[in-house]
């Protein structure tokens, strides 16, 4: 079916004849009428009556007009659109470790956007994620976290997959735990204490190139007999307040998240590891203004609670 013929048939029910439609479409009688005929023919219906009096509506052609209406109306918007100018649409997306600071940021961030329409995408997950979606899912931005100690591994692999990467920030784990934990009155926490506590742990370590047993072994510790695995960020919190016996190793938490959960943030005096939160990229891709909002909301953020 053409589309053209379809606007025709229109303006011919729209004129009443063939000779006052022609004059607006600026087309011959013959070639008018001939269109519609083709028309008819490739739907099988009579649209219109000859009639000496003029064109007269069929109910199959009133069927197929109001449709046709519908349809052109859908189409003249959509030229409009385009011919006028669409509007830009924002977009913004980032794969992230799960640390309270870069969430803090995003909601800061999420209050200064702008009226003009926007995508924005937020995953959390872990750091062979954020790399799987900067290389196979269109994310712009990509954080990674890892311990100092793989910084060779690391670096290594963002270099051979191309990507620009610049430090976020540096720090060692603290616990939390419920205000109801015992160990939460213990002034100088060791790592024997945690032995008879469940720990909450994220279920997804990863370097590159070393195998997963190897990184659970050094990230997880063996005097740890319970351990609840989860990948969703909000449960942790839901656990921890909840089972006073839980507790977990996270980046640094906002005073305002510990008080909403009623837990208690402590160090471990043995805990001397550090952790790497690396900003990723792909080399040449220019950051957006909405990237740089999001930047300065993370500097902002780090500032507040990782002090």
């Amino acid at each position: 079916m053409n589309i053209l013929h379809m606007k025709y048939a229109v303006e011919v029910a729209k004129a009443g004849s063939l000779k006052k439609a022609s004059e607006s479409l600026l087309i011959a009688v013959p070639n008018l009428s001939r269109s519609i005929k083709e028309l008819e023919a490739d739907l099988g219906i009579t649209i219109f009556d000859r009639t000496t009096k003029g064109m007269s509506i069929t109910p199959d052609g009133e069927t197929f007009l109001n449709n046709a209406a519908g349809i052109l109306a859908q189409i003249n918007q959509v030229e409009k659109y385009y011919k006028d100018g669409a509007p830009d649409k924002q977009k913004f997306s980032i794969s992230v470790p799960r640390a309270s600071y870069i969430a803090e940021a995003f909601a800061q961030f999420s209050k200064e956007l702008s009226d003009t329409p926007a995508e924005i995408f937020y995953k959390e997950t872990n750091s062979r994620r954020t790399i799987t979606n900067l290389v196979n899912h269109d994310f712009k931005l990509g954080i990674i976290r890892y311990a100092e100690n793989y910084d060779a591994y690391f670096k290594a692999m963002l270099d051979e997959k191309g990507f620009t990467h610049e430090l976020v920030t540096e720090f060692s784990y603290h616990l939390i735990m419920s205000r109801e934990n015992p160990l939460s009155e213990k002034e100088n926490i060791v790592f024997d204490d945690l032995k008879d506590y469940i720990e909450i742990a994220h279920a997804d370590p990863y370097v590159p190139s070393l195998p997963f047993s190897t990184v659970v072994k050094e990230e997880l510790s063996e005097n740890i007999t319970r351990r609840i695995y989860v990948f969703e960020r909000a449960i942790q919190f839901e656990l921890l307040s909840n089972n006073p016996k839980t507790f977990m190793w996270v980046s640094p938490a906002p005073d305002e998240l510990l008080v909403r959960y009623g837990l208690v943030q402590k160090k471990c005096v043995q805990n001397n590891k550090v952790y790497k939160d690396i900003l990723v990229y792909k080399n040449g891709y220019k950051l957006s203004e909405l990237d740089k909002l999001f930047i300065t909301k993370l500097g902002e953020s780090k500032k507040k609670i990782l002090r």
